[in-house]
């Protein structure tokens, strides 16, 4: 069951988001091994990066660090009900060699209902490699009561070849008709609001652009360089399905990707419009 926290009553707020971000709830950060909602973020927040965050030769993917940077323009789930409105992802160094990311986080606006920020993304070893930059804006769907309780952290999940591809992981399957699809809303791909969570969204729109751009590229493995997502409307039902084609530039082999995650069981409405830009990997 798929739980909304903005129904919780003030005294068990705190422990109900625990619940929801806890093993049998949300699994994108967890998974990851991204840690959230933590007293001391300057601190903690880096994400170590594994080989199923990465393409076939090494470079890193979109998804992860779209979830180590999710960027809703500053409001965290500390203060308010989050919600993401619109993110881009300019990727500078595909991180063949890095060990692990730090985020830093700038907000650059804070309204009462929109928050706008951006966040760059760095090797945690050394910082001044730089490895990308997000940019987003975000809403408030709610205010937190006070009383905030730190979220355990995620546990470690070692670095393996036995690790599946993150699709796999998330459950995204590639439907008879060629399309990605996310299975119906369940808590682990739920956010607080009831609603598909971002990471998911992520994982599935890679994995549908991926596919467009390595045929368009005939077979060649590529690195993405931008990546641009527009959160339309929530995902309320499933299934989610991806959408999209892709056309070829006439700058260095690169393919430009156009997405749609659509919500089937909303009769088809529209949840987000995304776009991406490849490069063949070196």
């Amino acid at each position: 069951m798929v739980e909304d926290i903005r129904s919780a009553p003030a005294e068990g707020y705190w422990e109900k988001l625990r619940e929801m971000m806890g093993e049998d709830g949300l699994m994108t950060y967890r998974y990851l091994g991204r840690t959230v909602n933590t007293f001391d973020d300057d601190v903690k927040n880096t994400m170590v990066l594994r080989r199923d965050m990465r393409n076939d030769v090494g470079g890193i993917m979109a998804a992860p660090l779209a979830i180590a940077a999710p960027e809703t323009g500053g409001f965290t789930d500390k203060e308010t009900i989050p919600a993401p409105v619109t993110y881009a992802l300019h990727v500078l160094d595909d991180a063949r060699d890095v060990r692990e990311v730090r985020i830093v986080h700038t907000t650059l606006h804070a309204g009462r209902n929109m928050a706008f920020g951006q966040s760059m993304v760095v090797d945690a070893d050394n910082p001044d490699r730089v490895i990308a930059l997000a940019r987003g804006t975000g809403i408030k769907l709610g205010t937190a009561p006070p009383g905030f309780q730190e979220i355990d952290h995620p546990p470690v999940i070692d670095d393996s070849p036995d690790l599946p591809p993150l699709p796999v992981a998330f459950g995204a399957r590639r439907r008879a008709d060629g399309q990605w699809e996310l299975p119906e809303l369940n808590p682990k791909h739920a956010s607080t609001s009831a609603s598909l969570h971002l990471g998911p969204i992520h994982v599935v729109l890679e994995a549908a652009a991926v596919d467009l751009a390595t045929d368009r590229a005939g077979g060649a493995v590529v690195q993405v360089e931008e990546w641009n997502v527009l959160y339309v409307a929530p995902g309320t039902v499933g299934p989610f399905v991806v959408t999209g084609d892709a056309v070829s530039g006439s700058l260095g082999g690169r393919v430009l990707c156009n997405l749609t995650l659509s919500d089937e069981g909303r009769g088809g409405r529209i949840v987000t419009s995304a776009s991406a830009v490849f490069r063949p990997a070196d």
